[in-house]
Formats: structure tokens, sequence, C-alpha cells
């Protein structure tokens, strides 16, 4: 039996396990003590900060689905200076590697939450929320347009001293593309994918069931949209880090990505069914390295096999 590490190293970004929470799941005892010990995940992701506190969008915002949930919280967050100085001592205090998610309405915000961020103490990578309105473009997502995709991470990974994560939506044509420009533009990794647009309908009310009226879908039912989308991206650039999210619930789910080319993963809808839920995914995943005779997730990583030619080039 082969001796097992599950400590893995993103190109430089040592994590004690590869099972993060994913951006905004958990708490850090601003409100309610957090329903997990932050020491024993692999990391966690921050909620999107702004500059500026933002109340979110207006309710209701959340709505469940035979296989998944709709959220649309709009970017609500106490804004950077008041993570930075309330929420991030309580992350440093548990030793938990931090990736801190930037966001904005416009280039201008994103530059100045990521240089509000990039020197403090305990934050271990900045990951690039691209999903936020342009306020400059009519409100459409940053991840719209190339030109602008190339504007913001162009930006915060010249200006950064960590390094950076780039959160694309699985739906791009060209996701592979927009893969190669962010790195090329300097960012030292990508987060593979940011949720689902979806709508929630409720005929007997005759009426969208949130507000906003489209959210984002998360939960189970997006594992294959997401695998996809890191199967590709990783085959395309094999050495670039890739945590994978969507749909993970299980350590079995999570081996999955990892076979398709993630080197980690994150996990949030599952934590609002159980807190717990990233611990005993990363067990599961040391159940199914000991079950192999392999010592670490690394042994893992892309080695997905493909039944034929047609497969391999999905």
């Amino acid at each position: 039996m082969a001796k097992q590490s599950v400590v893995v190293d993103l190109n430089g970004i040592r994590l004690p396990h590869p099972v993060l929470a994913a951006s905004g799941c958990v708490g850090t005892g601003r409100d309610v003590p957090s329903l997990v010990d932050l020491h024993r995940l692999g990391g966690i992701v921050t909620k999107s900060l702004t500059f500026a506190p933002n109340r979110g969008g207006p309710t209701p915002r959340a709505a469940e689905t035979a296989s998944g949930l709709l959220i649309a919280t709009g970017l609500q967050n106490p804004g950077v200076e008041s993570f930075v100085s309330d929420d991030l001592p309580r992350l440093v205090k548990a030793k938990v590697p931090v990736f801190a998610s930037v966001a904005g309405t416009t280039v201008e915000e994103y530059i100045r939450v990521a240089g509000a961020l990039h020197r403090q103490p305990g934050i271990t990578a900045l990951e690039v929320y691209l999903s936020c309105p342009d306020e400059e473009r009519g409100g459409e997502p940053f991840y719209a347009r190339h030109e602008r995709i190339g504007e913001v991470v162009g930006a915060i990974s010249r200006l950064a001293a960590l390094p950076v994560f780039v959160k694309l939506p699985p739906l791009l044509p060209d996701l592979v593309d927009v893969a190669r420009q962010c790195i090329r533009l300097g960012a030292h990794g990508l987060t593979l994918i940011d949720a689902v647009p979806g709508l929630g309908v409720d005929a007997g009310a005759l009426r969208a069931e949130l507000a906003a009226p489209v959210g984002g879908l998360s939960g189970p039912a997006v594992k294959p949209i997401a695998l996809a989308a890191v199967y590709r991206v990783a085959r395309a650039l094999p050495d670039v880090p890739i945590m994978g999210v969507g749909g993970i619930t299980t350590g079995d789910d999570a081996v999955e990505f990892l076979l398709a080319g993630a080197w980690a993963v994150q996990v949030g809808t599952a934590i609002l069914l159980d807190p717990e839920a990233p611990v005993m995914i990363a067990r599961g995943i040391v159940s199914y390295l000991a079950s192999k005779g392999m010592a670490s997730p690394v042994d893992l990583r892309g080695r997905l096999r493909v039944r034929g030619v047609a497969e391999a080039s999905v």
C-alpha cells in the first residue's frame, strides 16, 4: 500500500487537502459561528468582495429545483475594508488558506478591490469573479466581451503580488480560448465553473420564483456541465492549475473532477445541506485512493479514460 498524502500543490500554492469551500458558502463568525472548523478545510473562497458594502439583490433570492438550487443574491457583501478588518483576522486565526474573491461593476472597482487585498497577510490568492454586471456596458456580465475580460484579468494580474485565479462560466462557446487568454494575461490558474443561468417559475402564481428573476443554478444538476468544462480546458492547458466546482456532494464526485483534470475542487451547495460536507468529501478521496493503491490526489489528475476518438474530441 502506497503511503498517502492528500496535500496538493497548485504550482506553488500548497493546500492541506484538495477540497475548498466555494465562494461565500462558509461563515466566518460575523453573524453566527461557522458551522465547520475552518482549519479542517483545504481552503476557503470568500464572498465576492466589492469596494463598498453591497446589500445585494431583492428578495426572494433562492428557490429549490429538482436537483439543485437557484440563487440570485447579487453582490451582497460587507465591502473590502470591512472584510479586511473584521473577517480576515478570523480566517488567519483558523490557519486556513484564503482565496479572496474580487468583484466589481467597473474595471476601476476591480482594481481597487484587488489593491486592497493583494498584500494582506493571510490571503493566499485572489479569485476574479467575472459574472458581475458591467455598468459601463449596459449591465451585461464582464465575461460577455473578450476585451472586458482582458482589461480586468490583465489589470489585476499585473497589480497583484499574489497568484490570480479566474472563475469562468460554463456556457462560453469559446471557453478554451478564453481560458488561454486569461493565462496569457498573467492568471495563475482557473476556477471552473460559475453557476449556470436558470429561471424558476411558479405557475400557480403566474410569476417567477426569484425577484431577479434569473438566478444561478448550482448543485447536482450542473455537475456534468462542470465536468465537461474542466475536461476541455485541462486537455488544452494541462500545466495550469484548475479548481473544479459544480455539484460536488460526495468523495466520488470530487474524484470525477480530479480524473477530468482538476487539481483541486470547491464545494458550495452541499455545504448548505451539511456544513461538514467538505471534510467528508476529503475523506472520500482518501478512501478512493486507498482502494486503488494510490498515494496522492495528483495520481488521479487527468487520468480519465475515453473509449474512442469521438469521445476524446468532445
